[in-house]
């Protein structure tokens, strides 16, 4: 069995081995899709394939759209190369259940694919019928400028180059906007879906950045920035997008191979992206969109997505990022990382985790949440406490969640320091927030509680993150002379200087704790929780 256009015509194979096949014309789909695209998405990594892919699947096989979605990847050309090319642009789903059962699916709705082909990207922004631009290029592909306020030097080349030298995904994507500019002003959505708070502000900013200064050295035409400020033209919707998609298993790998699937291993990109033919993940999702498509949208709702308006996608989006999902994985990921642990459902069986991430959620985030109305907060933290991150079928690791934290952390702790300044005065009634926070600062150490060295996950920031650790030693104490201050005390990071919130010495304490030797780390957990 193949999985390619030509090898999901033996349907009766695929279906004996219990795997769902589209119901449509594939063929006359993807016709019409690049005829008269109406959906275009940035980022064509694991959860836009299963997630927002399998929204499209879901409408497609109920009649309620005909067109497909027309995939660009940007950052990472390889992946078209390795995992769309070869298969035909399908994907095999495989929602991993908490009995043990694996869901298959076959998904056609990604009906184009390629690397950012500007003659191709030119056709389809210039097309009058085409209604939106989603992304998920992860938090930091909407960053422009560094920790001190500098533009990226790729960034900076963009700008003084004009759009024509475009590189990066928002460079790219504002040159695009420009042409649909130029063919009429015509209206657009530009949908973020990526797990980040504000994400159609963010996008928005970006946008609007680049071409203030492009029509500053003459590149862009003035009104193209007024175009882009005009929500009536142009939307920057918010949204949250939520569900957990892990690196691709081995064991979904080894079922799938049994059934007789040809060429289901992984690949690792040159740039370092783990990918595989199929995409694994867990059942429960969550897609909160503010209903703002001046050009008009797919009914998402019918696939079950919530449309609302801008409040309550910030509403759930702060529940989730901020409460009741983020922040916890990302103490556990830190935790995890340093206490030996490469499953995130192990964690769970851990009794100072558990009680660190229902100090952090159910406890003090609870406290200052914001109930959206369309979700409960307390469901919500439940189901992730009890049902989803326990699940021992997912291969989630933390070494995965701790990925580019230094981006992160701002939002999934900061916002909650903040909340607490304002209500209290400072944040020092919290301490699951400044745990986890020494936690992540003991994490960049790269020494384990045992003392064994370990790698660290990528993150933009990690080169400059472990220079400000230099000196310090596991087992001499002594060794810290407040080389963490620089790090506790910028804003840019963790969203204001956590000295003045009142928590930067008892972060400093616990650290310092911390690193007295081997099972220390175990020793502080226990003691403040």
């Amino acid at each position: 069995m193949k999985l390619t256009l030509a090898g999901i015509k033996d349907r009766q194979s695929w279906e004996e081995a219990g795997i769902e096949l589209p119901k449509y014309d594939i063929d006359k789909m993807r016709t019409k899709t690049k005829e008269l695209p109406i959906w275009v998405h940035f980022g064509a990594g694991n959860i836009f394939r299963i997630f927002a892919g399998g929204i499209a699947e879901q409408l497609l096989e109920e009649g309620e759209i005909t067109q497909g979605i027309t995939c660009v990847e940007v950052f990472d050309k390889d992946v078209i190369d390795q995992i769309y090319a070869p298969y035909d642009n399908l994907v095999l789903s495989a929602t991993l259940k908490s009995d043990g059962s694996v869901e298959k699916k076959v998904v056609a709705s990604l009906a184009e694919a390629f690397k950012a082909d500007r003659v191709r990207l030119r056709e389809i922004m210039r097309n009058p019928g085409l209604m939106m631009v989603s992304f998920t290029i992860t938090e930091k592909g909407y960053a422009l400028k560094a920790a001190d306020g500098s533009y990226f030097p790729w960034i900076q080349e963009e700008i003084e180059k004009g759009p024509e030298h475009a590189s990066s995904a928002m460079g790219i994507v504002c040159g695009q906007l420009y042409e649909r500019y130029q063919a009429g002003k015509m209206p657009i959505a530009m949908v973020s879906m990526d797990n980040c708070s504000h994400n159609g502000e963010k996008l928005a900013d970006a946008m609007l950045t680049i071409a203030r200064e492009w029509a500053d050295r003459g590149y862009v035409e003035k009104g193209f920035v007024d175009y882009l400020k005009d929500e009536e033209k142009v939307s920057f919707p918010w949204s949250m997008i939520d569900k957990i998609t892990p690196r691709p298993a081995d064991s979904v790998c080894e079922e799938l191979t049994k059934l007789g699937i040809e060429k289901m291993a992984p690949v690792i990109t040159s740039k370092r992206t783990y990918i595989a033919p199929y995409v694994n993940a867990e059942g429960p999702q969550y897609l909160v969109i503010e209903d703002r498509f001046p050009n008009g949208r797919p009914p998402f709702e019918k696939a079950g997505v919530y449309m609302t308006d801008r409040d309550t996608v910030n509403k759930v989006e702060r529940m989730k990022v901020t409460t009741c999902l983020n922040p916890l994985h990302t103490a556990l990921a830190a935790y995890g990382c340093v206490l030996g642990y490469t499953l995130i459902a192990d964690e769970m069986k851990d009794e100072e985790l558990c009680r660190l991430i229902r100090r952090i959620g159910p406890e003090e985030g609870m406290k200052v949440v914001t109930d959206p109305g369309i979700l409960s907060p307390e469901e919500f933290v439940r189901e992730v406490i009890e049902v989803r991150f326990p699940n021992p079928f997912m291969p989630d690791t933390p070494q995965r969640i701790i990925t580019d934290t230094s981006q992160k952390v701002g939002i999934r702790f900061g916002e909650t320091i903040k909340s607490y300044v304002m209500e209290y005065g400072d944040a020092k009634k919290l301490t699951g927030i400044p745990l986890a926070i020494a936690g992540w600062c003991r994490y960049l150490l790269a020494v384990d509680d045992g003392g064994q060295r370990f790698a660290l996950s990528d993150d933009p920031m990690l080169e400059e993150l472990t220079g400000m650790l230099t000196g310090i030693e596991i087992g001499k104490p002594e060794s810290y002379t407040g080389q963490l201050k620089p790090l506790l005390s910028n804003a840019y990071i963790f969203g204001s200087d956590l000295y003045q919130a009142g928590i930067g010495n008892m972060i400093e304490n616990m650290f310092v704790e911390e690193i007295q030797g081997p099972g220390a780390v175990r020793k502080t957990l226990k003691k403040y929780l």
